[in-house]
C-alpha cells in the first residue's frame, strides 16, 4: 500500500461491520479500497465487499503489521463497537445482560455470515480467515455464542489466551467438567481442541485451532 486512504475511504473502513468486515460505501469508495488492497469484492452475489486482513489491521490502528493479541486482562475499551469477552479477572460484566445476549447472538450470525461468504465453498462449519487472523477473539465468541460465561472478578469461568504455537489458543475454565464442555463447544464451531497439562502449574486447559477441511 503505498499511501494512506483518504478520509473518506478512511470513514468507510471505520463504518465497516465489527465482525464480518462487511463494507458500505460509493462504488468509487469501494473499487478504490480494492485496488490498495484493503477490501476485497465477493465472488457471489450480491457481490458485496468485505474488509481483508490489511483492511482489518488499518481499523484497528496497525496498518504495517497485525497486532498481536495479547494475553494482558484488560477489559474491552467501551467504544460502541462489539468486543468478544476473552474473560479474566480484570474483565467487567456487561451492564445489561438481556442486551450483550443480543448483540452476541448477532455477532454469531454475522459471523457464520462470513464464513459463507468467505470460505471457497460456502461453508459454515469451519472458521474462515477472519477468525484465523483474530484467534482469542473468534475462540472466544463461539464460546459465549454457546452460553458459556468468561471469567471476571467475581465469577469464574472461561479464559481465552494466545500462545506461542501458530494458529492456536489456549482456553482455561475453572473445573474438569466446564473445560470438557469448552472442548464440546469449539468442536462443534470448526475448531480443533485437544486437552493438555501445563508442566508448572499441572494446570488442565485446551490447545485449540480452527480447523481447515
Amino acid at each position: 500500500m503505498s499511501r494512506e486512504p483518504t478520509a473518506a475511504q478512511r470513514r468507510v473502513i471505520e463504518a465497516a461491520d465489527p465482525v464480518t468486515g462487511r463494507l458500505r460505501g460509493t462504488q468509487a469508495q469501494l473499487t478504490a479500497l480494492v485496488r490498495r488492497g484493503l477490501a476485497f469484492r465477493h465472488p457471489r452475489p450480491p457481490h458485496d465487499h468485505f474488509l481483508t486482513p490489511a483492511g482489518h489491521r488499518t481499523r484497528e490502528g496497525s496498518p504495517e503489521a497485525p497486532q498481536q493479541e495479547q494475553e494482558q486482562e484488560q477489559p474491552a475499551p467501551s467504544t460502541g463497537v462489539f468486543a468478544a469477552r476473552v474473560g479474566g479477572a480484570r474483565e467487567a460484566a456487561p451492564p445489561s445482560e438481556a442486551r450483550r445476549l443480543r448483540e452476541v447472538r448477532g455477532a454469531w450470525q454475522g459471523l457464520l455470515e462470513l464464513r459463507r461468504m468467505t470460505n471457497p465453498d460456502g461453508s459454515t462449519d469451519r472458521p474462515c480467515g477472519w477468525e484465523r487472523g483474530h484467534l482469542v477473539r473468534a475462540a472466544a465468541l463461539a464460546l459465549e455464542a454457546a452460553g458459556h460465561q468468561p471469567e471476571t472478578a467475581s465469577t469464574p469461568g472461561y479464559r481465552v489466551r494466545t500462545t506461542p504455537q501458530p494458529e492456536a489458543v489456549a482456553v482455561y475454565a475453572p473445573d474438569a467438567t466446564a473445560l470438557s464442555a469448552c472442548a464440546d463447544t469449539l468442536e462443534r464451531a470448526g475448531w480443533q481442541p485437544g486437552e493438555y497439562t501445563e508442566p508448572r502449574t499441572r494446570a488442565r486447559y485446551l490447545l485449540a485451532s480452527p480447523r481447515r477441511t
